[in-house]
């Protein structure tokens, strides 16, 4: 998600100096992430993106690395079609540039997606509600697995994940030529209402795999990872008391804008763990933990999640 981010990470990937660095302003991803402290009244009434020929951005669908993983956008006018979990993110990143140079906004139809053009057109379908939206992809994320897409706060409200945090969703491409046909599918008698969006306050957690819808023949599912996936952990510090642990986490938040993912405080006997993961491969954990020693000037241990 967002050009600058992507930026930070490449550049702390490949760093080599220890000394720490002063605490930056801004806080980290999750610390203070969530909805419009107040949410528009006509939010519901926001129009779909209208699907549009536009030429590629020049540098935006390039390939890039983020984590470790090196992604490939698709750079034609193929279409795809794909299941998993769609999460969203807010007024966080409300009026800062995303991949293509645009400013985000949260109330405008948009979306970000790790491999579609920039720009492109989508077509996401709450498979629980019916709530369609279409949305135009500006931005690259969510680089968390099991999630597909990442929507603005406008289109997640419409289909009725704003308040949960995550939701399973078909993701079609769409394409200029099929604009007439979205605009009389939205003139259509929409399903039942999708509830309220949420009072501000934090992001929930997402959808368990077994919550999620199984996928017709021929169609992309991204696998989903369980609360209690196992993997490998970097932890950060571990704490006899839980408020000493708490103040250590958000301090970390504070020096670590780059994050992608909440820092967890887990209990493991009389300990209190801060940690971040899980990751699946000890290159994965090794990458991050490498980019932590180089913000903070401290040596995250890379453990297994039944430490």
């Amino acid at each position: 998600m967002r050009a600058a981010l992507l930026a930070l990470v490449a550049l702390g990937l490949a760093a080599c100096g220890t000394a720490p660095k002063a605490p930056p302003k801004k806080p980290a991803y999750y610390s203070d992430d969530g909805p419009p402290e107040k949410v528009p009244e006509d939010i519901a009434r926001i129009p779909d993106a209208v699907p549009r020929d536009e030429p590629y951005h020049r540098w935006a669908n390039r390939p890039y690395t983020v984590f470790g993983r090196t992604y490939a956008p698709v750079v034609n006018d193929e279409p795809m079609k794909e299941r998993g979990l769609a999460s969203w993110y807010g007024r966080k990143f409300h009026g800062q540039k995303t991949s293509s140079g645009e400013v985000y906004d949260m109330f405008a139809m948009t979306a970000a997606h790790k491999t579609l053009p920039i720009p492109s057109y989508a077509r996401v379908t709450s498979l629980r509600s019916g709530q369609s939206v279409v949305v135009r992809v500006n931005d690259r994320g969510p680089f968390h697995d099991g999630r597909v897409i990442d929507l603005s706060y406008a289109a997640a409200a419409r289909l009725g994940i704003a308040g949960p945090g995550s939701g399973p969703v078909e993701v079609e491409r769409v394409f200029a030529r099929d604009a007439a046909r979205l605009a009389a599918a939205a003139a259509a008698p929409r399903p039942a209402s999708a509830p309220p969006p949420p009072p501000p306050g934090p992001v929930a957690t997402p959808l368990a795999a077994t919550d999620l819808p199984q996928p017709r023949a021929a169609e992309i599912t991204t696998p989903m990872v369980a609360a209690e996936a196992t993997g490998l952990y970097l932890q950060l510090g571990a704490f006899s008391s839980v408020d000493n642990a708490e103040s250590f986490r958000d301090r970390i938040a504070r020096e670590l804008p780059w994050l992608l993912e909440p820092i967890q405080v887990a209990a493991s006997g009389s300990l209190h763990r801060v940690r971040l993961g899980p990751y699946r491969t000890r290159e994965e954990a090794q990458a991050i933990a490498d980019k932590v020693r180089s913000s903070l000037d401290i040596a995250p241990l890379i453990t297994p999640a039944t430490r």
